[in-house]
């Protein structure tokens, strides 16, 4: 994949260097005057000031040979404080220093004919750039590549990479969203890991954030009151006035940004339900469609989290065609996973059954766990009708940052639940029909916390501090006021620190062998079940449930039908005559964790703590006799 080709996107905002110039654009209805302030360095001590022209529509332009690739610039409104651009590709140092002036043709691209992968084919690895390495860059992203790829992964997802305020983070609080994360290695680390990802054949996709700006360094709603709609209210602030054409193009050409100048293959969309969009098209129907209409040359992929259990935007066109959205992540699966592994029945989970796989099988089988009934911890019905989409509009995890790292304590499932039923789960998820997900360490198992942390000052730190205790109060563990003090503070570099990811574990043959399974697993999965993938159908799933036991069919092609046979409770599971005894046979089993496990199922009996793969050319679950 020799190209050495450059890849540069035209932003309506901002700083657009060609040719020995440098275009600066900004949408400011309400200002008086602009001046693009800019320096030969990036730090803060402005040396120029030019003024810049009001347009139609609130829009101010300036075209300039005097700032040039790496000097820093900001803009300065009403001729008060200099700030950054919103549009920044790249910042000076943190949120408040000046932005820096990028040239996005500088890199040669050595991998420019990667045309991507097909959906199906996407086994994510979810990582935080900043705790993935004891480095924690970009380029020591890199040196991890050869480690994925031999384990089976096909996608790394980098959680939010935006500048956000300090110096470590989730990052979920961006304030710049075009700009790398100074610290990780700005835009030029980035492009060195997308193209080295793409040499090896791997997909790299971006956690992005739509629905709120950061606390600390968002300059927005003082120079751009319009940015916002201060009568709709969010859990961040005001929301963001997406019926503004100029804010509505920011975050679209946001995407498209990413996915051209960067080659990012697909975009992770955070909390959707969380876009107050008061258009009648909602943000996420445009900007997928946008996506889909102007990159069509290689294969991009758009996924999104939302607590609804909506189906409107993972819906298949003719010929399974994905028109939006390839898929959706399944919180459902993950909450009756870990509910099975823990019996933790707190907050969200008094809605999952610990005693009952009945949940689990019509996620798999189904899609949403909740598809219109009422929810106990929510109080109102979720979910829409989910059974007719394919297992691959879904995907599916046992573990996540969320959902590991918004414990108090952050602890991993592997921590919390037995060896024998994670290892379980693990089986499933890797070897169900919905597109897989597995959180940075869980290939070799690895137990280390991974805690919410942050680095703000002052009252800032003191809030979000209080605020993560209030979030634990009601939980038993934390009935006795003192026991709110024992939990990492977010502020604590300290919280950062143990939340890395620990590569030494690799040298012990517990961990070991957990990657030897691993990749066992995923080579099954690569071999065996991805290529019955590729137009699986909606609509085939079906499943028989008794107590902790359970197998699921899926119809992925005709006549190749693929099953999942389960007992995660510890005692042995009698099928009796749930299967089709004279098919069992002609079946053949791709994979299972007991040895002589799919003879004794063939005899009517499921071991403690098993998962069996099957795959035959006739269903074997057994049709229900009329009574």
């Amino acid at each position: 994949m020799n190209g050495a080709r450059t890849f540069s996107f035209d932003l309506g905002w901002g700083a657009q260097y060609e040719d020995g110039r440098t275009r600066f654009r900004i949408w400011a209805p309400s200002a008086g005057s602009v001046d693009v302030a800019s320096a030969e360095s990036d730090e803060y001590q402005c040396e120029r000031f030019e003024p810049m022209t009001k347009g139609e529509g609130g829009w101010w332009e300036l075209v300039t040979d005097q700032v040039q690739p790496g000097d820093g610039y900001g803009f300065r409104f009403d001729g008060g404080k200099v700030r950054p651009d919103p549009a920044a590709r790249a910042q000076g140092g943190d949120v408040h220093w000046l932005s820096r002036v990028v040239d996005p043709n500088a890199h040669k691209w050595r991998s420019a004919e990667w045309a991507g992968r097909p959906w199906h084919e996407c086994v994510f690895y979810e990582l935080h750039v900043g705790t993935f390495t004891p480095e924690g860059t970009f380029d020591a992203v890199i040196g991890k590549l050869d480690h994925l790829r031999d384990t089976g992964i096909t996608a790394i997802e980098l959680m939010p990479i935006a500048q956000f305020g300090g110096q470590r983070g989730w990052g979920y609080d961006g304030v710049l969203l075009y700009a790398p994360h100074q610290v990780y290695g700005g835009p030029e680390g980035l492009k060195r890991l997308v193209d080295a990802a793409h040499e090896r054949g791997l997909m790299v996709f971006l956690d992005v954030v739509y629905n709120h700006f950061g606390p600390d360094g968002n300059y927005l709603p003082e120079y751009v009151p319009e940015f916002f709609h201060s009568e709709i209210a969010t859990p961040w602030g005001a929301a963001i006035a997406y019926d503004e054409a100029p804010v509505r193009e920011f975050m679209i050409e946001n995407a498209l940004y990413w996915m051209n100048e960067f080659r990012i293959d697909g975009l992770r969309l955070d909390a959707i339900d969380s876009i107050k969009d008061t258009t009648e098209t909602p943000l996420v129907k445009e900007l997928a469609a946008r996506v889909r209409e102007t990159i069509t040359d290689r294969h991009v992929h758009i996924t999104t989290e939302d607590d609804r259990n909506i189906r409107w935007h993972i819906e298949r066109g003719e010929g399974g065609k994905i028109p939006l959205v390839s898929g959706e992540w399944n919180d459902d699966f993950h909450h009756t996973a870990h509910v099975i592994g823990t019996n933790d029945q707190e907050g969200y989970y008094r809605d999952y059954d610990p005693n009952s796989a009945e949940q689990m099988a019509t996620a798999l089988a189904t899609g949403f766990v909740f598809q219109g009934q009422e929810s106990e911890h929510r109080k109102r019905r979720v979910g829409t009708d989910s059974a007719e989409l394919p297992p691959t509009a879904f995907v599916n995890f046992i573990q996540n940052h969320d959902q590991i790292g918004n414990r108090a304590f952050g602890d991993r499932l592997r921590s919390l639940s037995s060896g024998r039923v994670y290892d379980c789960l693990q089986s499933i998820l890797l070897l169900s029909p919905q597109i897989p997900l597995m959180f940075q360490g869980d290939e070799f198992g690895d137990t280390n916390s991974f805690c919410f942390f942050t680095d703000f000052d002052g009252e800032l730190a003191n809030s979000v501090s209080k605020g993560r205790k209030r979030e634990f109060k009601s939980f038993a563990a934390f009935e006795d006021p003192e026991a709110a003090d024992i939990f990492p503070d977010p502020n604590d570099e300290r919280t950062f620190e143990i939340s890395r990811l620990d590569w030494g574990r690799l040298t012990q043959p517990t961990h070991k062998r957990r990657l030897q399974v691993t990749r066992k697993l995923l080579t099954i999965r690569q071999e065996t079940l991805m290529p019955l993938l590729g137009a699986a159908p909606g609509g085939t799933g079906m499943a028989l449930v008794e107590g902790l036991g359970f197998v699921v069919a899926w119809e992925l092609q005709p006549g190749r039908f693929w099953h999942l046979v389960a007992n995660l409770s510890d005692e042995v599971w009698d099928l009796e005559d749930a299967l089709v005894e004279d098919q069992i046979g002609r079946a053949s089993c791709v994979y299972t964790n007991h040895k002589n496990a799919f003879e004794e199922v063939t005899g009517g009996a499921v071991p403690a703590c098993c998962v069996l793969a099957i795959l035959s050319d006739t269903l074997l679950i057994a049709e229900p006799d009329d009574e």
